[in-house]
């Protein structure tokens, strides 16, 4: 799909969805020595994602992996839904357009790897970090320009947002995206 039939997609696009490890993040997972998971976030994403929930979008996180950190960033950043330890993410998805009453068109998704290819294939913006594995990015119709956990996110929320002509002014966010 061409950039300017991305954009046409994304004026569709009232929820915005992400998988972590690999998009909000480098993919990098590190442990101490008591087993304890970190993971390192992007302001910059951040800051993308409260523009767009202060822009009225809805956002949401589907993972594999269960997280406190992940936790954390998600109420930091005041997204809408937190979808943990779900290996497959399909149903959770599906399960958020009938809450929602959304359909698929409605729906951007950002994943990097092969578990993310069921929800790209069905939504109207299949999006990835430019790192993302071959095959994701051979059915994606928005690459971003900068990798995973290097802002990645926020290219795409930009990109969304201008799609639909929503202004970049400055929004102060107390913190929020920091």
């Amino acid at each position: 799909m061409s950039k300017e039939n991305a954009k046409d997609a994304a004026k569709n696009i009232k929820m915005l969805v992400f998988d972590v490890d690999g998009v909000m993040t480098d993919g990098s997972i590190t442990y101490d020595e008591n087993g304890i998971e970190y993971k390192t976030f992007n302001a910059k994403d951040g800051h993308g994602i409260v523009r767009a929930n202060k822009s009225g979008f809805i956002t949401a996180i589907i993972t594999a992996r269960n997280n406190g950190t992940v936790a954390n960033r998600a109420k930091n950043l005041n997204i809408t839904e937190l979808h943990q330890g779900h290996k497959y993410k399909l149903p959770v998805l599906e399960e958020l357009l009938k809450k929602y009453n959304l359909k698929y068109e409605n729906i951007s998704y950002m994943g990097d790897d092969l578990p993310d290819i069921c929800i790209l294939e069905k939504v109207g913006l299949a999006c990835c970090p430019n790192d993302a594995v071959d095959e994701v990015k051979e059915i994606c119709n928005f690459i971003s320009s900068k990798c995973g956990g290097k802002g990645a996110v926020r290219e795409l929320c930009d990109f969304i947002l201008d799609a639909q002509g929503i202004k970049k002014e400055y929004i102060v966010c107390e913190g929020a995206g920091r």
